[in-house]
């Protein structure tokens, strides 16, 4: 089958670089929602926005609960809906590739809005470095006590910088696909 990247017989799955991979994996798992998605556009829209805001804070792994629970908070409390599985699907954004960068963004941003003045200088490489000792540091350990040492580190080292730091990066990111996604449905539409 000339031109169709199929490698093989009349089942064989075309193959692909990963970069067109990810582009279609990331077209197929949160464009494709929203184009099909059956409600309002503003309704499609709030729950990009509440997924992205969620994706863009440092709770990487209860991102999709954490959706979930304002979506039922939203709903119940103040009668303000969205989609509630779109919402879950665009935490996506960070993940377990991107979390470094996301997380070092954070803290750089939190350094400077606690006023500290090495908000800077500590570099990437640095920062990187940090994690690693904060989460391998004492891995003989049992697992209750790791944690409770993790916990106590990132809450003292650096886990503060990045709270604060990461609340500008949800509200604009969320702003953003808020309005990204407003226009694109209506596009579409």
């Amino acid at each position: 089958m000339a031109g169709t990247g199929n490698t093989g017989g009349a089942n064989a799955r075309p193959q692909y670089s990963w970069i067109a991979g990810i582009r279609r994996l990331t077209r197929y798992r949160l464009v494709i929602p929203i184009k099909r998605s059956i409600h309002s556009p503003v309704h499609t829209a709030r729950g990009v926005m509440v997924g992205i805001a969620w994706a863009m804070t440092p709770t990487i792994g209860l991102q999709m609960p954490l959706v979930f629970v304002t979506w039922l908070i939203t709903r119940r409390l103040f009668r303000w809906d969205f989609n509630v599985v779109i919402g879950m699907v665009w935490t996506w954004a960070t993940n377990v590739v991107t979390m470094v960068p996301a997380y070092y963004g954070f803290y750089v941003t939190g350094q400077f809005m606690l006023g500290r003045s090495d908000a800077g200088k500590t570099g990437y490489g640095e920062f990187r470095q940090l994690m690693d000792r904060t989460l391998v540091e004492g891995a003989d350990v049992g697992w209750f006590e790791w944690t409770t040492n993790a916990f106590s580190a990132i809450i003292h080292g650096w886990g503060v910088p990045m709270a604060v730091g990461c609340i500008p990066w949800a509200i604009a990111a969320g702003w953003v696909s808020y309005v990204w996604t407003l226009k694109f449905v209506h596009k579409y539409r």
